[in-house]
């Protein structure tokens, strides 16, 4: 998300560092789900464990509802920089999506078994698609998916108002109605979660991994046919054709890392995911910093920076590539003197 978020300069990036402009994905439109899937996953194995340990549901709620608050705060707070504008503050977001995703799927993971996790799950789709296609929005009726007469653009406009995001001003691609099907993508790692624990070999456990990525994927394609996967609209197909990715690349990390053995490779992850909210907060931060700050030629400081440092080194493509790198191993460097010094931020 560092990377495809702060290119040296937006107008010269790669197809696959972009999001797709509607129906259709990029590798970059996997980040995102990725992040709610590996909330999910993450659940079953903190929660569940402190479950066994004896602690009260309730407490854990308690502890749930803290954390949502925290994240769905800094997530606001990423939007109001520089100008601290409340009035146009961006309502929902990146955080704040994780934030609700987190705090619902975790009331259901508390309160419900996995078959009637399976349930919300299909609900959630199901219920999406119906609203998608048979709500409708007046001056274009029901079932249009384009950006103007979508049934989910039609709530953001008039529910977030002012609030929606700067740069489609009346629709949020992290909106209201769409985070229906995003907490079926958090609850569809729970059950990544499920099967991960199961007390069965490594083997077997992989393989249902596999199968159900498979599963997963083959019924996205499927439903692409009557509901194209848009990440924007994160649309049912999206969902399940994302999670299954999740479950494909997880079981693959599972058999090469546990199973094989092959763990070295994988040590800058760890650093990175050991402050991995703090590291996004710092990039954003400092990207927002970069590009609002003048200088007295009136150039932004990224721009200075870009067109002195890195537009020489290469064609306009390969130089905006190499600021983001180079800006991904700033990062980096951050969070491996973090990890070095066992400064670890818990939200």
């Amino acid at each position: 998300m560092v990377l495809v978020n702060t290119p040296g300069d937006g107008s010269h990036v790669y197809g696959p560092l972009q999001h797709a402009q509607w129906n259709g994905w990029t590798i970059t439109d996997t980040v995102f789900p990725s992040f709610l899937w590996i909330v999910g996953l993450s659940l079953t194995l903190s929660l569940g464990k402190r479950i066994a340990q004896g602690t009260p549901r309730s407490a854990l709620f308690g502890h749930v509802v803290r954390r949502a608050v925290i994240i769905y705060a800094l997530g606001v707070f990423l939007y109001l920089i520089p100008s601290f504008d409340f009035s146009t503050a961006r309502l929902l977001g990146v955080l704040q999506r994780i934030a609700i995703c987190y705090l619902i799927a975790s009331a259901i993971f508390l309160t419900t078994g996995w078959k009637a996790q399976i349930g919300w799950i299909i609900g959630l789709l199901a219920g999406y698609w119906l609203i998608m296609f048979y709500a409708p929005v007046p001056g274009y009726g029901s079932g249009r998916l384009d950006v103007d007469g979508n049934f989910a653009h039609y709530v953001d406009r008039i529910i977030l108002g002012r609030h929606n995001y700067v740069w489609t001003k009346d629709w949020d691609p992290e909106g209201i109605i769409s985070t229906l099907p995003a907490i079926a993508t958090a609850l569809l790692g729970i059950m990544a979660g499920y099967l991960f624990q199961l007390k069965r070999p490594l083997s077997e456990r992989t393989t249902w991994l596999y199968l159900t990525g498979f599963a997963l994927l083959t019924a996205g394609l499927i439903c692409d046919t009557w509901l194209p996967i848009n990440k924007k609209l994160w649309t049912s197909s999206f969902a399940l054709f994302m999670a299954g990715l999740d479950f494909v690349i997880f079981a693959s990390c599972l058999w090469v890392i546990d199973g094989l053995g092959y763990r070295r490779w994988v040590r800058p992850f760890v650093i990175l995911g050991s402050n991995a909210i703090t590291i996004y907060m710092v990039s954003e931060v400092v990207e927002g910093v970069l590009t609002s700050v003048h200088l007295p030629s009136g150039i932004t400081v990224k721009l200075w920076i870009f067109d002195t440092c890195f537009a020489p080194l290469a064609s306009p493509m390969n130089a905006s590539l190499i600021y983001s790198i180079t800006y991904v191993l700033l990062m980096f460097a951050i969070a491996y003197f973090m990890y070095r010094r066992k400064w670890f931020v818990k939200v």
